[in-house]
């Protein structure tokens, strides 16, 4: 007689049916839609899977961590089906999807080191196992509060959480046959072409810039490396000069986009602080298994792709430390060995990592801009409602830095600028007479936003600007009520931040 499973067992079996069904669901979702990004969450699901049957220890917190993934999906399908297009969502959203993308790969790598024998269980101490399902449950909870999902006992109402799949399948289903009968199909799959598509992966391309001057020299000399093979790139210089927008502008031109098309991927490096780190964010990226060290993982993947371009974006983050230095060139040597594999940073400072064959001749790191390019910029910004000689007096002070003209551009916007020259004076006096006047433009520029009177008028304006500072494309209005911040007038915050 068969030995009945544990209820435990019993658990992870229910789940793991549940999970399948949604699983491809939301496979039908994504074939359908053509959407790239949201193909590495299948990949991993499936691979999930595959580790049920074969968990030896922690299964409760294994059915546990499924079943709010299961949930998430869940949320995740229908959004997409709420959305006017059927596929095209709010950049806050897809951010979502890619942190829950990140999630999932914690989950399957705390499940792997559950089974019998695990070489992944191997690589971990038990308090690093501790810490990672610490990770896997935080960034489960983000989710659910930003889709605003309760969480219930799946044990308490299996047969209806099966049937709602089954329906949720059909519905699917009928969506795609209303689809197919007009337009909207053809409409759909070009939603994620171009700037958003890249291969089965996570990686959303950020969007380019829409104001861009000065830097048509380096450009053009960006793009005739490109021609020549492929290039291995530095993008250097101080902060606020504007390398990553240079590097945004270039991962869109028609060029580029033309050369790699759905193999340019961008990855920012200011989480990581190890090569391991930096390995996984971009096996995240794309699109890989997760595990302890994906850097094998990542050359395999380059190496046997079609010709591909990998930006890291803030590299300087993880490279400055001197304990990391070596293996992250090391790293950067290895990716560069791959003929196929066109490689860009940008850095701040004026070093680039050693032990790399970069492309020559070197672009030279990166320098103010041009007064007519700056004033271009200035005008753009402020929409050429001010005298040009007081916006030249303006510019004076920026040291025709993008980041610095851009600050002040957006307060002359509000103020004036007769009103910001007047505090400018009143700042750097007040500096001097405290005996300390060494503080930069770019550092006066910040502080003159940060007191602005608008947003001295508004209290929590300046906890909104810490929010959206840590999003690259910042937020629309819409997208801002949809949020869960904890801010009580958030619109009124953004009116006391302005164009900041």
């Amino acid at each position: 007689m068969p030995r009945q499973p544990t209820a435990t067992q019993a658990r992870l079996n229910n789940i793991s049916n549940c999970l399948a069904i949604t699983a491809n669901t939301f496979d039908v979702l994504v074939d359908t839609l053509k959407i790239s990004g949201p193909e590495a969450i299948s990949n991993t699901i499936q691979s999930l899977l595959k580790l049920v049957q074969t968990i030896k220890q922690d299964k409760n917190e294994c059915a546990e961590l499924m079943e709010q993934a299961h949930q998430l999906l869940n949320a995740i399908i229908t959004t997409y089906m709420k959305s006017d297009t059927g596929a095209e969502l709010p950049p806050s959203t897809l951010n979502q999807i890619v942190k829950f993308t990140e999630t999932l790969h914690k989950i399957h790598t705390f499940v792997e080191a559950q089974q019998s024998g695990s070489k992944v269980r191997k690589f971990f101490r038990q308090g690093e196992l501790t810490a990672l399902l610490k990770d896997c449950k935080v960034g489960l909870q983000q989710a659910f509060e930003f889709f605003n999902i309760k969480t219930v006992d799946i044990m308490t109402g299996l047969r209806e959480t099966q049937d709602q799949a089954q329906l949720r399948h059909q519905e699917i289903l009928d969506m795609i046959e209303t689809l197919s009968s007009s337009d909207s199909a053809s409409v759909i799959s070009n939603v994620y072409s171009g700037s958003y598509a890249s291969s089965n992966s996570i990686s959303m391309l950020p969007a380019e810039p829409k104001i861009f001057h000065g830097r048509d020299s380096e450009l053009a000399d960006i793009l005739k490396l490109f021609r020549q093979g492929t290039p291995r790139i530095a993008i250097l210089g101080a902060g606020g000069m504007g390398k990553t927008s240079l590097a945004r502008t270039v991962v869109h031109h028609e060029e580029v986009t033309t050369k790699y098309h759905g193999n340019r991927f961008f990855v920012t490096c200011d989480t990581a602080s190890s090569k391991p780190e930096l390995a996984g964010l971009i096996g995240a990226h794309l699109g890989l298994k997760p595990g302890k060290d994906l850097t094998r993982a990542v050359l395999q993947h380059f190496s046997s792709s079609p010709p591909s371009l990998l930006i890291l974006d803030n590299l300087e983050t993880v490279w400055e430390p001197t304990k990391s230095r070596q293996e992250i060139e090391e790293f950067l040597s290895l990716l560069t060995d791959i003929n196929s594999l066109a490689l860009m940073i940008t850095m701040r400072g004026a070093e680039r990592p050693s032990n790399v064959q970069w492309t020559r001749p070197f672009l030279r790191p990166l320098q103010p801009l041009a007064q007519d390019a700056a004033r271009k910029m200035f005008i753009d910004i402020v929409d050429d409602k001010h005298p040009l000689e007081e916006v030249d007096q303006v510019l004076c002070l920026t040291d025709n830095m993008p980041l610095s003209i851009s600050l002040l551009a957006h307060l002359v916007d509000m103020e004036g600028c007769k009103k910001i020259l007047s505090r400018w004076e009143t700042e750097k006096t007040s500096l001097i007479s405290d005996g300390y006047d060494k503080k930069s433009n770019l550092e006066l520029s910040i502080s003159l936003s940060l007191s602005s009177s608008r947003i001295a008028s508004t209290p929590q304006a300046q906890d909104l600007l810490a929010l959206l500072s840590m999003l690259p494309d910042g937020l629309s209005d819409v997208e801002l009520k949809q949020t869960k911040f904890p801010i009580t007038d958030i619109l009124g915050s953004v009116e006391g931040l302005g164009a900041h």
